[in-house]
C-alpha cells in the first residue's frame, strides 16, 4: 500500500492536531463563511450610494465606517471576499487541472516530449500573471474573468514542475516496477501509483497558489484589471483609499488587513499539511 495521503485514513485527525493547520483552519474557515454569506445577507447594499453617509468612521451601524461613496465597508469586505476566492480558487483549479496532467505525462515519457514541455514551462514562467493580464486586457479588456485566465496560465507551469519532479522520484520505485511487470500501461500507472503519491505535494503548493492568487487578484484589482466597480474587491479597495490615508486610514487598513489575514491562514494551512506529512516530524511525535 503506497505511504500517499489518498492512503492515510487519519491524515486529518494529525492535520488538526498540528497548531499551525488548526490556526490556518480557523482563519480560513472564517473567510470562507463571510464569503458564503454576503450570497445572501450582508450589512447593506454594496451598490447603493448614500452621499450623506459619505467618509463615516466605525460605530455601531458601520462597524468598518463608510467610503467616499457611503457604502458600507463591511459589507464591501464581505462581498469582496467571494470575489477573490472565486478568482484564486478557479485560477488554481486552471493551474492544476492543466498543469498535474503536463508533468505526469512529461515523467512518463521522457525524452524530447519532457524536454519540450519544459522548455514551454520556461517560456510561460518569463510572463508573470500581472503582465499576461495586461496583454489578455488589451484584446479583451479587463475584468475578472480575464483576471483569472491570466492568474491561471500562470499556475499551470508551477504545478507541471511539481508533477513531473514527484513523478520522476517515483518511476524508479519498486511498487512502479512492480506494476509495470504485471503489464500495466504508463498512463494506468500514473492513474493508480504515481498521482495517489503525489497528492500531498500538490496539497500544499495548491495552498501556496491560492494564498498567490489572492495576492495576485489583489493586484490585478488594484491596477484595475480585476472586478470592475460597481463590484467591491480588496485591491480596488485599497487604490480608492490612498488618497484618503490621513482623513480615513481605515479605508486602507481594513482591506489590507483583509488580504494579509487571508493569505496568512492559507500559509499556516500549507504549512501545517507539510508538517503532518513529513515522516521526521510524525516520527517525533
Amino acid at each position: 500500500m503506497s505511504d500517499g495521503i489518498a492512503a492515510d485514513r487519519h491524515f486529518l485527525a494529525r492535520a488538526f492536531s498540528n497548531r499551525s493547520f488548526l490556526a490556518g483552519f480557523a482563519i480560513t474557515a472564517l473567510v470562507a463563511a463571510m464569503a458564503l454569506l454576503s450570497f445572501a445577507w450582508t450589512p447593506y447594499d454594496v451598490t447603493r450610494l448614500v452621499v450623506a453617509d459619505r467618509m463615516l468612521p466605525p460605530s455601531a451601524a458601520h462597524l468598518f465606517g463608510t467610503d467616499q461613496f457611503g457604502r458600507d465597508v463591511l459589507s464591501m469586505i464581505m462581498v469582496g471576499a467571494r470575489n477573490s476566492i472565486a478568482v484564486a480558487l478557479v485560477a488554481v483549479g486552471i493551474g492544476m487541472g492543466i498543469g498535474v496532467p503536463l508533468g505526469c505525462w512529461a515523467a512518463a515519457r521522457g525524452g524530447y516530449v519532457d524536454d519540450a514541455l519544459m522548455r514551454l514551462n520556461d517560456v510561460v514562467f518569463a510572463f508573470p500573471a500581472l503582465l499576461s493580464a495586461i496583454m489578455i486586457t488589451a484584446v479583451f479588456g479587463p475584468g475578472a474573468v480575464n483576471a483569472i485566465i491570466a492568474i491561471g496560465i500562470f499556475n499551470i507551469p508551477v504545478f507541471a514542475r511539481v508533477a513531473r519532479a514527484g513523478a520522476l522520484s517515483l518511476w524508479p520505485r519498486e511498487f512502479v516496477l512492480a506494476a509495470r511487470a504485471a503489464g500495466k500501461g504508463k498512463a494506468q500507472i500514473t492513474v493508480e501509483h504515481i498521482l495517489p503519491n503525489i497528492a500531498s505535494l500538490l496539497l500544499v503548493q495548491g495552498t501556496i497558489q491560492f494564498a498567490l492568487g489572492i495576492l495576485a487578484e489583489a493586484g490585478l484589482s488594484y491596477i484595475g484589471l480585476g472586478a470592475q466597480p460597481p463590484m467591491p474587491s480588496w485591491g480596488r479597495m485599497l487604490f480608492d483609499a490612498q488618497t484618503r490615508m490621513i482623513v480615513a486610514p481605515y479605508l486602507a487598513i481594513v482591506p489590507g488587513m483583509a488580504i494579509a489575514v487571508t493569505v496568512l491562514g492559507l500559509n499556516l494551512i500549507g504549512d501545517g499539511i507539510a508538517d503532518t506529512l513529513d515522516p521526521k516530524l510524525r516520527r517525533r511525535r
